[in-house]
């Protein structure tokens, strides 16, 4: 993995797009760090948008409906949950300032959210950034059996309808790779990248 500091960062909402338009993306080393630093892969997570593996369990349940999606109700609710400790997660790379940055990429109608509610309460959820054709997933959290999942068949859903091109996961987890994620080279990615920046920005709500 590479990766280059975005020391001090100075990095506007309008950087971040650009960053993104070339293949990469900032983290940060936890949520106490105040320093940011862009990641390039050399190995890349993406989702095939015709290749989402739902499991006959997982379809069962999401016949029977059991979370309220919603669309950008809350996107800093999801972003906050993202950024708290977890069991298989005890450390986050979401901090201050990388939630002020997608904050603002929301306002401007360049990230967004789905969110899996019960009895009102948010208990699962996910957000990522658009561009043009392109989507990318930043982050996920669960807090009731497989509400991340069904909020990535929602989304999923929501790509195809929308005519985007690209899924990028920026890595694979055991969880992403159930549902069919695969990594692929730099070199592919930025290809399957450059022709989804061909594209007109994408409608998502």
């Amino acid at each position: 993995m590479e990766r280059g500091s975005a020391k001090g960062s100075g990095i506007t909402p309008e950087l971040l797009l650009n960053a993104y338009s070339i293949g990469l993306f900032p983290m940060s080393e936890s949520a106490e760090d105040t320093e940011l630093f862009w990641v390039e892969p050399e190995v890349r997570g993406i989702i095939p948008l015709d290749g989402l593996h739902i499991s006959h369990s997982l379809r069962k349940q999401l016949r029977r409906s059991p979370y309220e999606i919603r669309f950008n109700h809350d996107f800093d609710g999801v972003m906050a949950a993202c950024a708290m400790p977890a069991p298989d997660r005890p450390q986050t790379w979401i901090n201050a300032e990388i939630r002020s940055l997608y904050n603002a990429l929301h306002r401007m109608g360049h990230a967004h959210s789905v969110e899996a509610y019960e009895d009102g309460a948010l208990v699962g959820g996910l957000y990522g950034v658009s561009l043009r054709a392109a989507f990318f997933g930043e982050s996920m959290f669960s807090r009731r059996p497989n509400a991340s999942k069904i909020c990535l068949v929602h989304l999923v859903e929501r790509l195809r309808a929308n005519r985007f091109q690209l899924l990028d996961t920026q890595f694979t987890t055991d969880h992403l790779k159930t549902m069919g994620a695969i990594d692929i080279s730099k070199d592919r990615y930025m290809t399957l990248l450059n022709a989804a920046l061909v594209w007109p920005d994408q409608p998502f709500p």
